[in-house]
């Protein structure tokens, strides 16, 4: 019998320890598929975040680091400023990236930090007990949101690739959702594009991948697929947001040189500041002159 596939080599021995149906699993394979077409295995530097992934470490057949809770993103800038030579990624999810790590995020992708980050977006905290997490959709019951998350109390989802598309230090930027073969192709190959971006030398990347938690979700694993599908596709659209093709002509790079007149090098003028109260129109208490 001829063998037409086998494991990833970036992929290690050990069975993945993941909840039936969940594709955590599948999302593993696609980044060490994508690592092997590159070649890249020898020199990839992975680092795992804290939630469901937390043992990912154990799963690729790569150098890894484990972070702090949200900080992965941190982790991996000074990683790829200690060794530039490096391929370095993140494997994130929705509940640490997008709430405790809101920040290394968001300042990683404006800095345009050479990195990858790979973003489980489940709609839900996997590992802690199904609790709401910033992606969880309106009406979506979870055990901190018994009756549905009310955007009311709750706010609404936080679509984390709208959210950095504003970004010019965003090179690269896609959402893609394992569910069917079509779409795993396609969240594969925007994968493997984030990679490529990164050897380029283009900046930040990030592909969201939309995923399943049949567990916390109280779901059969087809059935969990469909809702999926059903749901949280129309919430967050995919696609590619960002590619260096298009931020080539909707971002243009400009630098304005203000010219600046010295009057003494040795004087320095501290002009007076007026603070002017946003509702009354005067001066806010606490902040007028002094009798």
């Amino acid at each position: 019998m001829k063998q037409i596939t086998t494991r990833p080599r970036a992929l290690a021995e050990t069975p993945f320890t993941y909840c039936p149906g969940c594709t955590h699993g599948i999302a593993h394979r696609l980044v060490a598929e994508a690592i092997d077409e590159l070649g890249i295995q020898g020199r990839t530097v992975g680092v795992a975040s804290v939630g469901c992934s937390v043992f990912a470490y154990n799963f690729f057949n790569l150098d890894f680091q484990q972070a702090a809770h949200g900080r992965a993103p941190a982790v991996a800038t000074g990683i790829k400023r200690v060794l530039p030579d490096r391929v370095v990624f993140t494997y994130q999810g929705d509940g640490d990236l997008a709430a405790i790590g809101t920040a290394e995020i968001v300042h990683a992708a404006n800095r345009g930090e050479n990195i990858t980050v790979i973003f489980i977006n489940n709609a839900v905290y996997g590992m802690t007990g199904g609790q709401m997490a910033p992606t969880t959709l309106v009406g979506m019951r979870t055990t901190t949101t018994p009756f549905g998350r009310d955007p009311r109390l709750a706010g609404h989802p936080i679509r984390v690739a709208e959210l950095l598309s504003s970004l010019r230090g965003v090179a690269y930027l896609a959402r893609v959702a394992l569910c069917g073969v079509a779409q795993i192709t396609r969240a594969k190959k925007a994968i493997r594009r984030a990679f490529q971006v990164q050897l380029e030398g283009q900046g930040f990347s990030l592909v969201e991948v939309l995923s399943t938690c049949p567990v916390t979700w109280g779901m059969q694993p087809v059935e969990a697929v469909r809702w999926l599908e059903q749901h949280m596709i129309p919430a967050y659209p995919l696609g590619e947001l960002v590619t260096p093709e298009k931020k080539a002509t909707t971002h243009p790079e400009t630098i304005v040189v203000h010219p600046v007149t010295i009057v003494h090098p040795e004087t320095i003028v501290v002009h007076p500041v007026t603070i002017v109260h946003p509702e009354t129109g005067g001066v806010p208490p606490g902040t007028g002159e002094r009798g």
